[in-house]
């Protein structure tokens, strides 16, 4: 059975298409929700700034690894997150993938506004791969003969989605990549919106393939810097949590797309996508602002065991503490007795601090954030 014409077999590549008019009311749609967090922005203070920054980049590290089929310890990349960012960590031996997939999303935050090199690229991709002893090929494009091929299925019926050009071609097409790259994102290119600009990068870099393993990573690493890039600024969305949420929905428009140069559905599923991320940031600022107002009007009124118990909830961020709260998990916060935990979880809910829900084995509690 042949293979269809790939993408990049085709006589006009790289050249992609798509239709600006389509895209015009998603690119509209961005523009209004950045000058919206830009302002709610203002009134975060520098301490709730640094901490939407650590929420943010832990999610994306998280995440992006996530829809890769590797699941990472969460603690470990908020304190690589905290090291890396020059913070106050408490930990000092932190695991080799928490570490680097950290200080690649620290990296990207830093140094967004910096043009693209190959440089940069092998040193995301040592980041990505510490501690990886199964590679031939680490911080350098792919040099392996066989086919680079996305397939599924049984070894004896695998069915090819992709095959990407063939590792002799990388540093043509990787020399054409970064000098497109850099290009759309100087100064004197203005035709390109930045809805557009983020997910052809996205794409198109997927399409080249170019390292052994850890492509998709850097690829939505690089959407994130081509948006930072075009808004002037840190993006701070989590493109992967909103990503590996559908995640068939992302390898399906992926897929839909190997063997043509017109991106429009591409992009405008992709451009969706940064709205939603954008909502989610909105979310996490309002969260934030909502945690400051809460502990300047209960900080008296908890104990040193609420106090504990409220800031672990908290510290599950702005979609809350999985499945509720419950006595047991209070207990085990806290390390206290079950007669105290009983009566810390009454006085907070007679305070209306939190919101109780269920009976008995299933009674679970809330914050009561935006409900007094």
């Amino acid at each position: 059975m042949a293979y269809p014409k790939w993408n990049w077999q085709k006589e006009k590549w790289p050249h992609f298409s798509y239709n600006q008019v389509a895209l015009k009311s998603l690119e509209y749609q961005f523009m209004q929700a950045n000058g919206i967090a830009l302002g709610t922005f203002k009134h975060v203070n520098n301490d709730e700034k640094d901490e939407l920054l650590i929420e943010i980049l832990v999610n994306e590290a998280l995440k992006t690894s996530e829809i890769e089929g590797e699941y990472l310890d969460r603690d470990s990349i908020q304190e690589s997150i905290k090291k890396n960012l020059g913070l106050k960590s408490t930990k000092r031996n932190l695991p080799p993938a928490e570490f680097g997939i950290s200080e690649m999303m620290v990296d990207l935050s830093q140094r967004y506004n910096q043009p693209l090199t190959h440089d940069r690229l092998f040193q995301w991709h040592t980041m990505l791969t510490s501690g990886r002893r199964d590679l031939i090929d680490i911080g350098r494009y792919r040099t392996h003969e066989d086919p680079m091929q996305v397939v599924s299925g049984r070894l004896d019926r695998q069915i090819v989605h992709y095959e990407a050009p063939p590792s002799k071609a990388m540093k043509k097409e990787m020399e054409a990549f970064v000098l497109w790259f850099n290009r759309i994102h100087g100064q004197s290119e203005n035709t390109m919106l930045p809805l557009a600009k983020a997910g052809i990068a996205h794409f198109y870099f997927l399409a080249i393939h170019p390292f052994e393993d850890g492509n998709g990573r850097i690829a939505r690493g690089l959407s994130e810097k081509s948006i930072s890039m075009s808004i002037q600024r840190p993006a701070l969305i989590s493109l992967s949590q909103i990503i590996e949420a559908k995640k068939k929905d992302y390898y399906s428009f992926l897929e839909a797309h190997n063997t043509t140069l017109d991106l429009t559905n591409w992009l405008l599923y992709f451009g969706q996508t940064i709205l939603d991320a954008q909502d989610n940031t909105l979310k996490i600022i309002e969260f934030l602002i909502e945690k400051a107002k809460f502990f300047d009007r209960f900080s008296n009124q908890l104990n040193d065991r609420q106090t504990k118990a409220i800031k672990r909830i908290f510290n599950a961020g702005h979609e809350g503490f999985k499945g509720g709260l419950s006595a047991d998990n209070y207990i085990r916060i806290v390390k206290t007795s079950a007669s105290t935990a009983t009566r810390d979880l009454k006085d907070l809910v007679d305070k209306r601090i939190l919101l109780k829900t269920g009976n008995l084995k299933s009674t679970r509690y809330w914050l009561a954030l935006g409900k007094k």
